[in-house]
């Protein structure tokens, strides 16, 4: 602490404010969050270190302003918080804080030193700490970490849907590692669909098939939280959804929670027993989109400091802007250029990376999503001939159809309505337009609309990556 700032200690306004907080957001959150520890004040100001630039950023972005708040009333002043990076040895505040956790039952860990043991098939790094928030999820993590307080009470089932790689997987088990470290008691099961499906097939194909079906039945109806990766892959298989069915109304009636992921809507699933989906769409479904470009960079910064290794802001800032796909594509590019580090021993800067990284960002440049693409996907969805808006033709069935296309053009492209027309037959940019009025103006009376335009959406970026 400097001499000036020895007069100004803000220390038990800042306990007192800890305290009001963990009040408010529980528990489990605090502890998780609040990786916080008070260093030094001065007349207008508390500096407070973190562990690493990935928890101020989260910190910063989910509760900078409630702690300002709350230190404002508390103290009568206009008091902001600096953070200073420190990794340390000794637990923070809320670390310090006793827990009521039970022991896991035949643990050989010293309890005083070490961790909980963790799931045998949950990731340990799939948590909430190692989860980056954006636009993109906000509502999916929120609603997440909510269910982990209190599984069973809301939001069950939950349904986390989306493309390849945008976190459905972290986030499911994220629920599962929350609820195993307060009660390492609880039964958990955590599979893919495929797994369930091969379970539940070699269960009624073993000698005694009334003894394997009770087993799988016992496993299942019995547990606690169950978690299920992948549901898209029951399509077509009728004997399974329907032992699915059982199994989610045996453990809905008791109140147990169910997780599950998804590649697309439940609604888009088209071989799925109506029954079945009535179920999954019983509680709450939420989307996750691809992540903003900001949410990239704080993606690879926090994926940086777990691989520990060190890559300027700017050459993640390249990456970001060039892999907007997801963060399984965002990771590769990083293990790519940690290969380079281990093996070559040199820095990386920006020219390295754009030449070691070079292919991969050709290989997604040229999935971006093309006026052609969204034409054939569009087309194909209206059973019309890719050809068809390129055309003369008026009427109904295929202009609404093209000025729909024209609408997720513009949505989703970087093009002019000049530039739109003329991958359009040649078409005036007021008819692009127009036509992009029509569908805006539909919208508002059609609330099933926006969902369509979203289904479509999501077809085309996934079609764009293939192509």
């Amino acid at each position: 602490m400097n001499p000036s700032d020895e007069t100004w200690d803000y220390s038990l306004f800042w306990k007192e404010a800890l305290l009001q907080i963990k009040a408010e957001i529980g528990e489990q959150e605090f502890v998780m969050w609040f990786n916080l520890e008070y260093d030094s004040s001065s007349e207008n100001a508390i500096r407070v270190t973190v562990p690493s630039a990935f928890y101020k950023d989260q910190v910063i972005h989910r509760y900078l302003s409630l702690i300002e708040s709350k230190l404002n009333e508390l103290s009568g002043r206009e008091l902001s918080i600096d953070f200073l990076i420190k990794k340390r040895d000794k637990p923070s505040y809320a670390e310090e804080q006793p827990k009521e956790a039970p022991k896991p039952e035949g643990s050989t860990q010293n309890a005083d030193r070490n961790p909980v043991q963790h799931h045998s098939t949950l990731r340990q790094d799939f948590s909430f700490e190692h989860y980056v928030i954006g636009e993109n999820n906000s509502f999916a993590a929120n609603a997440a970490m909510a269910i982990a307080k209190n599984p069973g009470k809301s939001y069950n089932p939950f349904l986390v849907y989306g493309g390849v790689g945008l976190g459905k997987t972290h986030l499911m088990q994220a629920i599962g590692n929350a609820v195993w470290k307060e009660n390492p008691k609880i039964k958990i099961i955590c599979v893919t669909g495929e797994e369930f499906v091969n379970e539940f097939i070699g269960s009624i194909n073993v000698a005694d098939k009334s003894k394997g079906a009770a087993a799988f039945k016992n496993k299942y109806r019995h547990a606690d939280i169950l978690l299920i990766d992948d549901i898209h892959f029951l399509q077509g298989k009728p004997s399974c959804q329907e032992e699915l069915f059982f199994t989610f109304n045996a453990l809905y009636d008791k109140n147990k929670q169910m997780v599950f992921t998804c590649d697309r809507p439940v609604s888009e699933l088209k071989t799925l027993n109506d029954r079945l989906r009535s179920r999954f769409e019983r509680g709450l479904n939420v989307d996750l989109q691809p992540p903003s470009y900001e949410t990239r960079v704080a993606i690879l910064k926090m994926k940086v400091e777990n691989l520990n290794i060190e890559i300027p802001k700017e050459v993640l800032e390249v990456i970001a802007k060039n892999i907007s796909t997801n963060i399984r594509d965002l990771e590769a590019a990083l293990t790519r250029l940690k290969a380079y580090v281990d093996l070559v021993h040199k820095d990386i800067t920006v020219e390295i990376a754009q030449q070691q990284l070079k292919d991969v960002f050709g290989q997604y440049k040229q999935g971006n999503v093309t006026t052609e693409n969204i034409q054939k996907v569009v087309a194909e969805y209206f059973n019309l001939s890719f050809n068809d808006f390129k055309g003369k033709k008026k009427t109904q069935a295929i202009s609404y159809p093209r000025q729909l296309a024209m609408y997720i053009t513009r949505e989703i492209t970087e093009l002019s309505t000049t530039e739109i027309g003329m991958e359009f037959g040649g078409r005036d940019h007021t008819t692009v337009m127009h036509g992009c009025q029509k569908i805006a103006e539909r919208m508002k009376v059609d609330p099933t609309l926006d969902s369509t335009i979203q289904q479509l959406i999501r077809a085309i970026k996934e079609y764009s990556t293939k192509v």
